[in-house]
């Protein structure tokens, strides 16, 4: 969460350090993300494409064709994907959430954004003048800006407990009343939001929501990559973040 400090030790300064003909290029690399972490990612990622791509089959079903179901069954295999899906992004969820009490402090960021600090919210603002192109450059962080953390927090955190509580209502419609997933989820969402459809109309707009950070997610980490001071991508794959200068601003 706050900027990282350069460790002189950890920079390679090259022989020519003090000749103005040859700039210095100095870099540094932290590890950050460990392997459950960036495991959980891409776990989520994919149950993510599936839950969405399946969920609008099921929002907007395929034509129905005459003859035999066992025949043209292809939207129960879409259901079944969906409800497959949903059960794995739960499931990696609640592994994520352990993660962020037995990892270290970054497995812990996007649970507990910094809301009370004033400095932290100063860095929300400064990146999101940076995404604005108003700002010269980013600040470096070891992990998440405030910017994402905010972001990753509202969607991926509570976005996602909202798709697994809503989604186990839904599908508690279908297991009956004597399934688990009907007494822990269905029994209480129900009332809670009036009616069957209007679950599905919010479970539907969510998803929505999802896509739509999805989309601005990615575009914000290759930007990241290509235009900050540290790598982002990579970092996701091997855990590891390099920083591209050994200032400590």
């Amino acid at each position: 969460m706050s900027t990282t400090d350069i460790d002189p030790n950890t920079i390679a300064v090259p022989d020519h350090v003090d000749d103005p003909a040859h700039p210095v290029h100095v870099e540094q690399a932290v590890y950050v993300y460990e392997a459950p972490v960036r495991l959980w990612h891409w776990i989520n990622a994919l149950a993510i494409l599936v839950l969405c791509v399946t969920g609008y089959f099921i929002g907007s079903p395929l034509p129905s064709i005459g003859g035999e179901a066992s025949d043209h069954f292809v939207m129960g295999y879409i259901r079944f994907a969906h409800f497959a899906a949903g059960y794995v992004l739960a499931i990696a969820f609640l592994g994520r959430i352990y993660w962020a009490f037995v990892g270290n402090h970054h497995a812990r960021e996007i649970f507990l954004p910094r809301v009370w600090s004033g400095e932290w919210w100063m860095g929300v603002v400064h990146e999101l003048r940076w995404y604005l192109f108003l700002a010269k450059e980013p600040k470096k962080y070891e992990g998440h800006n405030p910017l994402a953390v905010l972001a990753m927090h509202i969607m991926l955190v509570w976005g996602t407990i909202f798709m697994i509580v809503t989604g186990m209502a839904l599908y508690g419609e279908g297991t009956g009343m004597d399934s688990w997933q009907f007494q822990v989820f269905t029994s209480w969402v129900m009332p809670l939001f009036g009616n069957s459809q209007n679950v599905h109309t919010y479970h539907h707009l969510v998803m929505w929501l999802i896509i739509v950070f999805i989309i601005v997610h990615v575009y914000a980490a290759i930007r990241e990559d290509i235009m900050s001071r540290q790598t982002i991508v990579s970092s996701m794959i091997s855990g590891w973040r390099s920083f591209r200068d050994g200032r400590n601003d």
